[in-house]
């Protein structure tokens, strides 16, 4: 029996494969395409996706092969220089293509022992107290002890599952693709930047080194069939429409279009079945939060997991990822569907523009905005009244050296700064760092394998509690 099968290899599954494998759990990726897309339909990773990363000690891998902009005019196109002194090593966004970034955690999660299965499609399934068994198209089946679906936004292991997915439906349509231009980029680039005054959601752009140029332009309609990719004829014809000329566009790569629908699962698990990324919330892409959102599902996830098949999971760990993630998708489809409410070009959102571009002005409204939308403010409610407990921790400076380093093999940590307390019974799950920093305001911390505080405090007892109830019986 396999340990965990994942229905989908995209950023999100390919995540929580190298997760699991980081605990040894046996992994089993699906995925429907013989090859890897070519499609971009994100452009780069948020401040807290890189410091995921940079907990496993593969940051580097991602900060090489992309490029660091500005963290600037990311919520509803408003201009506006990123805060000052953000909690995080990575201030910036990394431009990285969706098909480098699905490429660089598969190569992540087959070192780590991770099977890949493409052209392999899940059709059914069937679970019982032991297990899952999944039914392929090719007329095969595997056995898995859990199923993960990571398939998407039209995820079948959602719809097997008998889960709802309720929200709103698609109101507004926006046309992308990969193309070349017939005329100098110097006279597309006044005409561009004339229109995106008003229209936020229009914009085409060079692709370094190349003849290619990613266009975006939103469409006067919605397409019924949401599956249908459009033509370049329909792409010509809605430029024509919003900017008088259709540049020229030809020998298009590759074309899609996506609409501002918010939807989300009504439940993150069914008995043995998980939904993470977009199978369990799908949101307009402004401020390029969604492959970001399912990342951290997987972070949240993956350990969680592994702690149920490995045997020590205390009750009720596997509910807690619906529970805290739950309300963090909710709360990005709800800032997302704002910020398409604030790139409409109408008289109304256009008042409200102006308002909230003469707030974020101040300071700490441009600081609450920014770190909404690179996740660095996440805080789970783990039932404490300390600030602490819950958020994410950044890479506190140890005299040891950064303490994500010491988070590499995805074990809990206890950060002891007065050397007075232990991790006992719990010593395989969570290292007992004892080092001092500046930058912690407590006596000790329990750090969870996924970077969020469970504990603060000097006492035993307290620390002993906060073990159980993240980390099982003490061996």
């Amino acid at each position: 029996m396999i340990d965990v099968i994942i229905a989908g290899g995209g950023p999100t599954g390919m995540m929580l494969a190298g997760e699991l494998r980081l605990h040894g759990v046996g992994v089993v990726v699906l995925e429907r395409d013989a090859e890897p897309t070519k499609v971009v339909r994100a452009l780069g990773l948020h401040a807290r996706s890189i410091e995921v990363m940079d907990q496993r000690g593969i940051a580097d891998r991602f900060l090489d092969a992309g490029t660091t902009h500005p963290l600037a005019g990311f919520f509803a196109g408003i201009e506006r220089s990123a805060p000052e002194r953000l909690d995080t090593k990575f201030p910036f966004v990394l431009g990285l293509p969706q098909p480098q970034i699905e490429r660089l955690l598969t190569e992540h999660a087959v070192e780590a022992g991770a099977e890949i299965r493409r052209g392999s499609t899940v059709v059914a399934f069937a679970q019982d107290d032991e297990g899952v068994t999944v039914e392929l198209s090719d007329g095969t089946s595997l056995r898995g002890k859990y199923l993960v679906g990571c398939d998407g936004g039209r995820s079948t292991v959602r719809k097997l599952a008998g889960i709802d997915f309720p929200g709103e439906p698609t109101r507004v349509e926006t046309l992308l693709g990969e193309m070349e231009i017939g005329v100098p980029w110097e006279d597309v680039m006044p005409v561009m930047l004339e229109i995106r005054k008003t229209q936020k959601r229009f914009g085409i752009g060079p692709i370094g080194g190349t003849a290619t140029y990613r266009v975006i332009v939103p469409a006067e309609g919605v397409n019924s069939d949401r599956a249908a990719m459009p033509t370049l004829d329909e792409v010509k014809r809605e430029l024509v429409r919003v900017a008088g000329t259709d540049f020229g566009v030809h020998s298009a790569r590759w074309l899609s279009r996506f609409g501002d629908a918010t939807r989300q699962a009504e439940r993150y698990r069914s008995g043995r079945v998980f939904l993470a990324g977009d199978a369990a919330h799908v949101h307009p892409p402004t401020g390029g939060q969604g492959l970001n959102l399912g990342v951290q599902d997987a972070f949240n996830l993956g350990w969680k997991l592994a702690a149920a098949v490995r045997g020590w999971a205390p009750e009720g760990l596997l509910d807690t990822y619906e529970a805290e993630r739950h309300p963090v998708a909710e709360e990005v489809l709800n800032n997302t569907r704002a910020q398409i409410e604030l790139m409409k070009v109408e008289p109304g959102p256009q008042s409200v523009r102006r308002v909230l571009t003469e707030l974020v002005r101040f300071e700490e409204v441009n600081r609450y905005l920014t770190e909404k939308v690179i996740a660095v403010a996440v805080r789970y409610d783990l039932g404490s009244d300390n600030d602490l407990v819950g958020r994410r921790i950044g890479d506190l400076g140890l005299k040891r050296g950064g303490l994500y380093e010491q988070m590499r093999a995805g074990r809990g940590i206890l950060l002891d700064q007065s050397g007075t307390l232990s991790a006992g019974g719990w010593a395989d799950r969570v290292d007992h760092v004892v080092d001092v920093t500046e930058d912690l305001d407590a006596p000790a911390a329990l750090i969870r394998p996924d970077g969020h505080v469970a504990w603060v405090g000097e006492d035993q007892t307290g620390l002993d509690e906060a073990l159980a109830r993240w980390f099982g019986t003490a061996g």
